[in-house]
């Protein structure tokens, strides 16, 4: 089978005919940092109005509840850590559909898409209150005799933004993590800024604290404004401003969404995430809303700051007005860019949590529709842009009655998802976890989740005690929820027929593709020094690449995942296609193990007459130094290793520029051998 010295390779009967490199941006992973800027750019962002709507809800006490609330963020983040360390995919729908069933997952959904649909324009909304407080204050500054109207102003401003994100999301062009990144370190060095000079006004004016006195308004109380008993329940008062104060804890469900594209080690880089995220909420949404109540008049915070509560915390403080009107320009800069990338966020959120419904079949093709140019499902996009402009035109520009309207959403996902890790804890009692919540009580094979049912305790407290108070948030939420939910029961009968063909398939991951006349198309994907050939073929059989990503050294080692597509054998003059693969399915599981390890592999596919061959052939042109495969059913290891001798017999010496290891792996056997120039 060896060729002689003078044939071509061009002559040879066996050759890779065609060769074609997939690529899909799940496949690009990210360190934790990144992670983190990424969620908080949303989570994050609430720092800006939280503050305001949780003192006209209740008064003075609100820098104390919104400390509260960011300290229980830290509880949550725990939760998402088992629960993102169980579903790389992760996301409240699927991981309420495991642990509760198909009714409570769409409900979950509806929810969930509720938040998004007002999280763009509070953020949008919110961001026009800071830039045309910054232009008034400038106005004043240079003796103008008139002022912009804000709140018209901020409706003007967000459904521009709404409109440029729109645009931007159907051209498929997405938040980067690293303009995440520095907007983080950008606003990081804003609130560095503001405390330095807050500290020092302090000093020179003194500190009164805020009192811890609850002043519910009228309209604070929702259906209990009439009833006096919750004023002599100091618990219950406590739970309705907790409740008030809650919005502050939307974006933390963007932890879930990011989780799958952070890089190996995975479970240990979560965990560096959530602590990260959880010092930048204490320290800039905690603690500028504390020092916003010890500076700034009360009066002032409830009039004039209401919604643009970090400016008022600028223009407070001690020093001349120019020095003030600087250090206000920094904080709309940096409210408006993390506002504006809030924006984003939603409608990117709001598509991915819709697309993961309609992996399921749930939505129509009509919902799916691809766009033609831009590949992107356009219909979703624009019916999220279109409703987020009118909940901005509807709210007049008053952030107040966005955020009575926000918590619905939030509150309630955040109730399903703990549920659902309650009961999952029984469901997949034998499933290995990489993080449990603590305090847990081990009863033969399971672990009672004591301390995560005292959390689901808790929100679904707070979640009841808002449905009572929060009359915007309950109407508009339980309104909008009954409405997409039907949406879904219509369109997943409507679409039986293909979402049981679906179901039984399973998800196919999307990917680009790009043919190549030879295998140098390859080599350009490669950087790191080292290469590693992954060969696959039964996507039920991919132990040995997961050993390889369980154990490989991320930082100089490249993968490729190579399938080689049979075709016609003429040597053995036989059709060797009856037993090629579903490619999609092949590299989709690819894809969800390089997702669970995180590490980044470049799968490529050829199309060859000898599987073998164009395994050594890839392996010599990639310059790979071991080759590993899992043992096959067809013909046993002994056998399979003797097929890759005699392939890399067909090799030219010039080829082999190495010694190449070729492993067979399968669980708890290995056969290796080495091959030598």
């Amino acid at each position: 089978m060896t060729p002689s010295p003078n044939s071509s390779e061009a002559k040879s009967p066996l050759r890779v005919k065609k060769v074609i490199v997939l690529t899909t941006a799940m496949l690009t992973f990210i360190p934790f940092w990144k992670a983190a800027a990424v969620v908080l750019c949303d989570f994050g962002s609430s720092a800006f109005y939280a503050g305001g709507i949780a003192m006209r809800a209740f008064g003075p006490a609100f820098p104390w509840f919104i400390l509260a609330v960011m300290l229980f963020a830290g509880v949550l983040l725990a939760v998402y850590i088992e629960s993102c360390s169980l579903f790389v995919r992760g996301g409240v729908y699927k991981v309420v559909r495991d642990g509760l069933g198909d009714n409570s997952a769409k409900f979950a959904a509806s929810a969930m898409a509720f938040d998004f649909l007002l999280t763009g324009p509070i953020s949008a909304v919110t961001a026009g209150h800071y830039l045309s407080g910054l232009i008034n204050s400038f106005l004043l500054q240079f003796g103008a005799g008139f002022a912009i109207p804000e709140k018209g102003f901020s409706v003007v401003f967000g459904l521009l933004v709404t409109a440029y994100f729109w645009r931007q999301n159907v051209k498929g062009i997405e938040e980067s993590s690293g303009k995440s990144a520095k907007i983080i370190a950008f606003s990081l060095v804003v609130c560095f800024l503001l405390a330095i000079w807050a500290f020092i006004t302090m000093g020179l004016r003194g500190v009164q604290w805020p009192p811890m006195t609850l002043q519910f308004t009228p309209e604070a109380l929702g259906w209990l404004k009439d009833l006096d008993w919750h004023k002599t329940i100091g618990a219950l008062g406590m739970m309705i401003a907790f409740g008030h104060s809650v919005l502050a804890l939307s974006g933390l469900e963007t932890l879930s969404q990011v989780y799958r594209e952070i890089e190996y080690p995975k479970p240990q880089n979560l965990k560096k995430a959530a602590i990260l995220i959880f010092v930048f909420a204490m320290v800039f949404t905690g603690g500028l809303t504390f020092l916003s109540a010890l500076i700034i008049p009360q009066d002032l915070i409830a009039g004039k700051y209401n919604e643009n509560l970090l400016s008022g915390l600028a223009m407070s403080m001690a020093g001349p007005n120019f020095l003030k009107l600087l250090m206000q320009t920094l904080v709309v800069v940096a409210g408006v860019v993390m506002l504006s990338g809030a924006v984003n966020t939603a409608l990117i959120g709001s598509n991915a949590l819709l697309n993961r419904v309609a992996e399921d079949g749930i939505l129509t093709d009509w919902f799916r529709k691809i766009h033609r140019k831009y590949g992107t499902t356009y219909h979703i996009i624009n019916i999220v842009a279109f409703c987020q402009a009118v909940v901005i035109i509807l709210s007049r520009g008053n952030v107040y009655l966005l955020g009575e309207a926000y918590a619905f959403g939030v509150i309630w996902c955040f109730v399903l998802e703990t549920g659902s890790i309650i009961m999952l804890r029984f469901k997949r009692a034998a499933e290995k976890r990489d993080f449990m919540f603590p305090f847990n009580i081990k009863y033969e094979n399971y672990y009672i989740p004591v301390g995560m049912t005292l959390v689901f305790l808790f929100l679904l407290a707070v979640a009841l005690v808002n449905l009572f108070t929060k009359q915007i948030s309950t109407i508009s939420g339980i309104c909008f929820t009954a409405f997409l939910f039907t949406v879904f029961k219509i369109s997943e009968r409507l679409n039986a027929k293909k979402a049981n063909t679906m179901f039984e398939e399973g998800y196919r991951e999307t990917m680009n593709t790009a043919s190549a006349s030879d295998l140098q198309a390859v080599v350009q994907e490669i950087e790191k020094p080292n290469r590693v050939l992954v060969a696959v073929k039964d996507p039920d059989n991919l132990y040995h690449l997961e050993d390889v990503l369980s154990t490989v050294n991320v930082e100089d080692t490249e993968v490729i995942v190579l399938y080689a597509k049979p075709v016609e054998n003429v040597l053995l003059r036989q059709d060797m296609r009856s037993n090629a693969a579903d490619e999609r399915e092949l590299f989709t599981q690819v894809i969800f193990l390089a997702e669970k390890y995180g590490v980044p592999v470049v799968p490529v596919m050829v199309q060859s007459n000898d599987a073998f061959y164009a395994m050594v052939q890839v392996s010599a042109a990639t310059d790979a130094k071991e080759i590993v495969m899992g043992v096959s059913g067809r013909h046993g290891s002994n056998a399979q290793m003797e097929r890759v001798v005699m392939a890399f017999s067909a090799l030219k010496d010039a080829e082999l520029k190495h010694p190449v290891t070729a492993r067979i792996l399968w669980e708890g056997r290995e056969v290796s051998y080495r091959f030598n120039r």
